[in-house]
């Protein structure tokens, strides 16, 4: 009796490995390409998770920057977009270049300039370094410079001069953003030689880098205010009084 049961129980496994002699097989080869597709698919999120992390790490950057600056309101200016191209094998690829003024309209201001495939993004990129070079000027009664004075950059020359109130903004193209940018109110500039935005812009900043306050030149000489203001022929009391009135 062993004997036929063996007998009978071996054709029922035989026809059934024999009817799909490739089932586990092919049951292996199904699972492993839908292992390699999940692996895929995961992957593919991986990667996309890190690019939406990526673009959301420069939009925090860019938070955070405004954050540093104290959450004050900057005034940002284009001054100039200029299309700029690099030669590569197979052709040319064209980008924007920005030059942009940042200033607060309180006595500080800065410029930078930034490049990138788009124009939205290069002007980004350079208010993102105008806002880190930003310059403190001294401002006379909030509104004019102290002293006349001169800067050079290059091909290109400025002059800028205090003006009396009601004056306004006596200056052209990119000057008079960086003055508007600055504060300044009254204030009359000639620029002298090349109109390059850029070599402009930097000489008109070598320009107002060199102005000082009467208050920053006497704690520099050890003395006081109303004797370097006396000086001009005006009596000690009016010196006094022009004295008490710089706040810079």
């Amino acid at each position: 009796m062993a004997d036929e049961t063996n007998i009978a129980d071996a054709p029922a496994e035989t026809p059934i490995a024999a009817e799909n002699p490739k089932g586990a097989e092919g049951g292996e080869a199904r699972e492993a390409r839908g292992g390699r597709g999940g692996n895929r698919g995961r992957g593919g999120n991986d990667r996309g998770g890190d690019r939406g992390r990526g673009r959301g790490g420069r939009d925090d950057r860019r938070g955070r920057g405004g954050d540093d600056d104290g959450g004050e309101e900057l005034i940002e200016k284009l001054v100039h977009i200029n299309r700029v191209s690099k030669t590569v094998k197979g052709g040319k690829r064209f980008g924007f270049a920005a030059l942009v003024v940042v200033g607060d309209g309180k006595g500080r201001v800065g410029f930078g300039h930034g490049k990138a495939r788009e124009v939205p993004e290069a002007i980004t990129k350079a208010t993102a370094s105008a806002k880190k070079k930003m310059v403190r000027v001294p401002l006379k009664e909030g509104r004019t410079l102290h002293h006349d004075g001169k800067g050079r950059f290059g091909a290109g020359k400025v002059n800028v001069r205090s003006a009396p109130a009601g004056t306004g903004i006596i200056a052209g193209g990119p000057m008079r953003a960086v003055f508007e940018s600055l504060g300044v109110a009254d204030v009359v500039t000639k620029s002298v030689g090349t109109s390059n935005p850029y070599n402009m812009i930097r000489a008109t900043f070598d320009a107002l880098t060199d102005q000082t306050s009467p208050k920053s030149v006497a704690q520099r000489r050890g003395k006081k205010v109303a004797d370097l203001l006396g000086r001009g022929g005006a009596t000690a009391v009016e010196a006094e009084a022009e004295a008490a009135a710089i706040t810079e």
